[in-house]
């Protein structure tokens, strides 16, 4: 089987998304839906659409090739060329990405075509899709996060996403709450795959000595996920940790994926209240980051936006109590005051009023861990969700072979 992907080639989601199926024999090809490095961590893939030569004035590509992933050599020095070639003004001399990513389906004519990812990877394969004469290979879509949640409500998106929901043969997703609005916006002639989750599921085996032992109330360090952007809503949550300084003496706040923005509110916040503020770096590695979540005692995240929130897993899989925010899918995953809290992204009094429960409520936390954890095991299980998506593509083949028999 040949599978093609269009999706961000430096993304960890990708990474985790398409190593599940790495082992499995399959010709897979990836196609970045945006200019950017090569995650380390892909394997057995090929990567396409790669600057690798240009002349001396560099402004004319003379050779566009395809470049085997996991590299025979140093990795960094690779995405450094790559991004030295792509500084250079290019684009009028070469073709659209639409137009490339049709030339590569022409040439390597792949058995599937699966989009990770909407706005970017999802529109340019429409685009290829449109312009390309022959029939398309089956289609495969991944809604990501906002892809649909957020982004139909924008005037400039609404009618591409149809187009590509109404185009497209499978559609994919982690919620619920996104099949309904797959089907109110235009999806008519495709099929539903299984909802699970984008970014595979958690080795325990692994994992588990990275919690802190004993129970979850004994810890004190709180996690907060550091978006501040068109999305993310972390200010909100220092400001509502500044509104309760009393109760956060001998805790720890540390913030991973900070924007700069909430970085200085974090030092402001630790000066003005003399709590500890740590700021995780950004490229820290994921299991150290499971690490943080399995020594804290609660874990916040808050967006306007967002399907299933892979830190609101983390937290719940490293026993840590989610507060997250309630425009998110957590409701599919949590029961808000029992298991964690659901609040809304950008109100700072009701977000204060969860922490203050949280942090004070010893045997809420304990036994909201014991439940997290249960259903994670149920739900989360690295190879249950790798034997799911193989299957998933499985399926999707043998359709395919049985809608041409016919």
């Amino acid at each position: 089987m040949r599978i093609l992907f269009i999706a961000m080639a430096d993304s960890i989601h990708t990474v985790r998304w398409i190593n599940q199926i790495a082992d499995q024999g399959w010709d897979i090809h990836l196609f970045p839906s945006q200019d950017s490095d090569i995650h380390p961590e892909l394997r057995n893939v090929t990567i396409h659409d790669r600057l690798v030569h240009s002349d001396k004035a560099r402004l004319r590509v003379k050779q566009r090739k395809s470049l085997p992933w996991p590299f025979p050599g140093d990795v960094e020095l690779v995405n450094k060329v790559f991004n030295r070639l792509r500084r250079v003004e290019l684009a009028p001399l070469m073709p659209n990405r639409s137009q490339r990513l049709r030339r590569l389906i022409d040439r390597i004519k792949p058995d599937i075509v699966h989009s990770l990812e909407i706005q970017y990877s999802g529109y340019t394969t429409l685009s290829a899709m449109e312009a390309r004469k022959t029939k398309f290979p089956t289609w495969i879509v991944t809604n990501w996060g906002s892809d649909l949640y957020l982004y139909h409500r924008l005037p400039g998106h609404a009618d591409k996403i149809k187009t590509v929901l109404d185009a497209c043969d499978y559609y994919a997703c982690e919620c619920c709450r996104d099949i309904n609005l797959a089907y109110e916006y235009g999806l008519c002639r495709g099929k539903e795959l299984p909802v699970f989750p984008n970014t595979g599921g958690f080795d325990f085996n692994a994992i588990m000595p990275l919690k802190k032992k004993g129970k979850i109330s004994e810890r004190r360090l709180i996690m907060l996920k550091g978006y501040q952007h068109w999305a993310g809503r972390a200010l909100a949550g220092i400001r509502a940790l500044s509104r309760c300084p009393e109760i956060l003496t001998g805790y720890t706040v540390a913030i991973f994926s900070a924007n700069p923005d909430v970085i200085i509110a974090a030092e402001l916040f630790s000066e003005s209240s003399g709590i500890p503020v740590q700021i995780i770096p950004k490229n820290t590695p994921h299991i150290d980051i499971l690490r943080f979540h399995g020594q804290a005692k609660i874990s916040i995240g808050l967006s306007i936006s967002d399907a299933i929130s892979t830190s609101l897993l983390e937290a719940m899989v490293m026993g840590s109590f989610p507060i997250q925010s309630c425009t998110s899918c957590a409701d599919e995953w949590i029961v808000d005051g029992k298991t964690g809290f659901l609040v809304p992204p950008e109100d700072p009094e009701i977000i204060e009023i969860a922490i203050r429960r949280a942090l004070m409520d010893d045997d809420l936390v304990n036994r909201a861990a014991e439940e997290n954890f249960r259903i994670c095991k149920e739900r989360l299980d690295y190879d249950l969700l790798k034997s799911k998506t193989i299957e998933m593509y499985l399926t999707v083949a043998r359709e395919k072979k049985s809608q041409y028999a016919t």
